[in-house]
């Protein structure tokens, strides 16, 4: 059972009312997406002197969302922390937050650009074949530019580790590139958190594609030889055959694959032991 929400000139679907109209105050609503399982919602707006702004939402009853809708608010909320500390070049950002009477709004700058994981417009398999799917477009970039999106990539992620966080749910969802400016931005770190810390979920939120096996384990370390193993299998899915990581299916130099391999070691003494070290030993190579 869903209702229709009517939000200025767009219409989408949720399972109960809500009321948006703190929307109006900021300017034209040009975009939603609502076909989300993280339990937000978010916006493009565009106010009075163009400046366009992404708004993401928590509090709505979103159609995909099977938690709770109380700790989708108090997530986003304890995000606004992380997306202040980790401010960089690579990342979304930040411009305001705010309660309203029924969630909390983050309001950022607006990317240009188009997210790897289209889940909703091109589900596997057509997210890898289909001409259109912008993960389709992004792997057919020549591997130099997909090098230098890449880089964007690790030296945010160095720079995360080097303020004391880890990342989590890093996946290509979370990836925006504009293939116009040949420019690569992180758009969602809503569960990085400081560390090291203990897996105390045993499944982590993220994609197996990306995951090492600590985020499977409960009792187990979360920490930046973690990264280093989402770090290594982001090369694979960019540069590789994702979970087959076989050299055969590997588009980059033979240097940058053992680098890669080494990073995506099951045992996690045989990684490299951060991300600072192991984007060293990828720029040697790059």
């Amino acid at each position: 059972m869903t209702v229709t929400i009517r939000l200025q000139s767009k219409s989408f679907p949720l399972r109960t009312s809500h009321d948006f109209s703190w929307l109006d105050s900021m300017g034209e609503v040009f975009a939603v997406f609502h076909e989300q399982d993280s339990g937000n919602i978010s916006f493009g707006v565009r106010q009075e002197d163009g400046r366009k702004l992404f708004v993401k939402y928590a509090g709505a009853e979103t159609v995909h969302y099977q938690g709770d809708i109380m700790e989708a608010v108090q997530r986003l909320q304890q995000a606004m922390t992380v997306y202040a500390d980790l401010t960089h070049r690579s990342l979304i950002n930040l411009v305001n937050h705010f309660a309203t009477k029924d969630g909390y709004a983050a309001v950022f700058d607006w990317i240009e650009g188009e997210n790897l994981h289209p889940h909703w417009s091109f589900p596997p398999p057509a997210k890898y074949t289909d001409p259109a799917s912008p993960f389709y477009r992004y792997r057919q970039l020549p591997v130099d530019r997909r090098l230098a999106s890449l880089d964007e990539i690790y030296a945010f992620h160095a720079a995360v580790e080097q303020k004391g966080y880890v990342a989590v749910d890093f996946y290509d969802g979370s990836i925006m590139y504009d293939f116009e400016s040949d420019s690569t931005r992180i758009c969602d770190i809503d569960f990085y958190r400081k560390g090291p810390f203990t897996n105390h979920m045993g499944r982590m939120w993220g994609s197996a594609r990306f995951m090492s096996p600590e985020e499977f384990e409960k009792g187990a370390a979360i920490d930046g030889i973690t990264n280093v193993f989402n770090m290594g299998a982001t090369a694979f899915v960019l540069l590789g055959g994702g979970l087959n990581r076989d050299f055969s299916k590997w588009e980059a130099s033979p240097e940058l694959y053992e680098v890669s391999l080494k990073a995506v070691e099951p045992d996690r003494q045989q990684r490299y032991s951060s991300v600072a070290e192991f984007y060293e030993a990828w720029k040697h190579f790059f």
